[in-house]
């Protein structure tokens, strides 16, 4: 423990310590896990409308994205659409006449872990949207509302409280995910923390500041949300 205290200069901000290194990691986790959220949201939005008013091959294909996406592993999906995804698309640039390209890490990192998030966003989202009363729904449809119209007034809204507590769930799996693209070798939080332990083997005290970052993150996106929660539910009973 004396020397957890000794090397406590490793997270300086000057000359020597890690400090400016691990906020940059720590930026580079909030950059990927709020872009991967946001595509998981998207193709949640339009998995979940898809399984419940698309045709019936759109429904089977919706169906086995979700299954797949939920049953594989994080990791060696992350693996299999980072190396086989970028080697589809190189291929095909290819086969057209175009040069491959190098594909950012960045958005790799949020394309994959997008791809992830919105299979477990669909059925949070189906979920809610089931849950909102039918009556809200025909009601719109007897005053002509149209069906964009349906889903941004009355459905979207409905729903929220429902989804909510699923999606922040979301919120913080998607920033622990992050952690996995140093498997290829992003630079994020994780990886810096484990550089910064390799180099100066202090690995006790670099991986309890992570955690302590990590915490911050969760403390944080718990009061959003459960003010996010609060706003959605104006007007409703208190729940006991």
């Amino acid at each position: 423990m004396s020397d957890l205290f000794a090397n406590l200069h490793y997270l300086s901000f000057s000359d020597g310590g890690w400090g400016w290194n691990l906020l940059r990691g720590l930026a580079s986790t909030l950059q990927i896990a709020l872009g991967a959220y946001a595509l998981g949201m998207f193709i949640g939005l339009f998995g979940a409308l898809g399984k419940l008013n698309g045709s019936t091959p759109t429904r089977w294909l919706l169906e086995i994205y979700t299954t797949l996406i939920r049953a594989v592993p994080e990791l060696v999906l992350i693996l299999l659409l980072y190396y086989a995804g970028t080697a589809a698309i190189n291929h095909m640039l290819e086969s057209m006449g175009f040069r491959p390209i190098d594909i950012s890490g960045l958005v790799a990192g949020i394309a994959v872990l997008g791809i992830v998030q919105g299979a477990y966003a669909t059925e949070v989202i189906r979920g809610a949207m089931l849950a909102v009363p039918l009556g809200q729904i025909e009601a719109a449809q007897a005053f002509g509302m149209s069906r964009w119209k349906i889903l941004r007034r009355i459905t979207i809204p409905a729903m929220l409280p429902f989804a909510l507590p699923g999606l922040s769930n979301l919120w913080l799996i998607v920033t622990k995910d992050t952690a996995l693209l140093a498997v290829v070798g992003f630079s994020e939080l994780a990886l810096v923390t484990r550089q910064a332990a390799g180099s100066t083997r202090s690995y006790l005290m670099f991986f309890l500041a992570a955690a302590c970052l990590y915490l911050c993150i969760t403390l944080i996106s718990n009061q959003l949300f459960r003010y996010l929660e609060k706003r959605s539910r104006r007007g409703q009973p208190e729940l006991v």
